[in-house]
């Protein structure tokens, strides 16, 4: 009896499968030496602030912040490869329009716009979606499959227009004509976007600037006023007050970051 049980215990007992938080980051900027490879870099990293705290004296509680510090570098190379990746995306919806007016099919115009795409981040969903349809799935299922993995809004929107033309079973014309409708759309948006860096560029450099500016003005201070520098140098500074100042001098520039990033969107 038990041991009739036993599969049903280890199926009851299954932990859920937890990926790691930088693999979709070390995926999209091309990372190849696999994640034990990153944990190391991390690792090193971390024992290489150790180090130096010990040798210069700083407080042991900033040497927190190098654990992450490799995180937020790969993902801010993962959203500069997203946006490359973006742009590509609209060249290649425009490369199968052209493809779909000179008379070649739909698949036949995805295989010519991903072969003439540099961006394998960008390709990666036509690719997929044309691997699918060559080992037999339906080219509008495997558009659809492509579109639901697409973390890119554009994207997805792009993929989702091609197989509604293939599920309605339209004439390649009219395909090319909902292709062209797309890629003028992804135009104007990726004219928009480049309209509203523009007008946000000089809001970056103002939080560069004060980001830059408060660590210059403790220096400057600690170096002018003997009191405050040897309060930093001591158990309160060390313990509570550079650390809770780094703190914040991080968050505001995440989310100060992250609130131009939302409105590209």
């Amino acid at each position: 009896m038990l041991l009739l049980l036993l599969p049903l215990t280890r199926e009851a007992i299954r932990l859920p499968r937890v990926s790691h938080p930088d693999a979709e980051a070390l995926a999209e900027t091309g990372w190849g030496h696999g994640l034990r490879a990153w944990e190391g870099l991390r690792l090193g990293s971390t024992a290489g602030a150790l180090l130096v705290a010990a040798a210069s004296g700083a407080p042991p509680a900033l040497v927190l912040v190098a654990p992450v510090l490799p995180s937020l570098w790969i993902r801010a190379r993962a959203g500069a490869a997203r946006e490359r990746a973006r742009r590509a995306r609209t060249r290649i919806v425009l490369a199968t329009e052209a493809a779909l007016r000179s008379g070649s099919s739909l698949p036949e115009s995805l295989r010519r716009a991903v072969a003439a795409s540099d961006d394998a981040l960008a390709s990666r969903p036509f690719r997929e979606a044309v691997a699918a349809f060559d080992l037999g799935a339906p080219l509008d299922l495997s558009l659809r499959q492509a579109a639901g993995r697409c973390r890119d809004r554009r994207s997805a929107l792009a993929l989702e227009t091609l197989a509604v033309g293939l599920g309605e079973r339209l004439p390649r014309e009219r395909i090319a004509d909902l292709v062209g409708n797309v890629a003028d759309r992804l135009v104007f948006e990726e004219r928009l976007d480049d309209e509203v860096r523009a007008r946000a560029g000089g809001v970056r450099a103002q939080v560069r600037l004060l980001a830059a500016l408060v660590p210059a003005l403790a220096l400057y201070l600690s170096i002018t006023m003997p009191g405050l520098a040897a309060t930093l140098d001591g158990p309160l500074g060390r313990t509570v007050l550079l650390p809770a100042a780094a703190a914040l001098e991080i968050a505001g520039i995440v989310l100060s970051t992250r609130i131009v990033r939302e409105a590209l969107r």
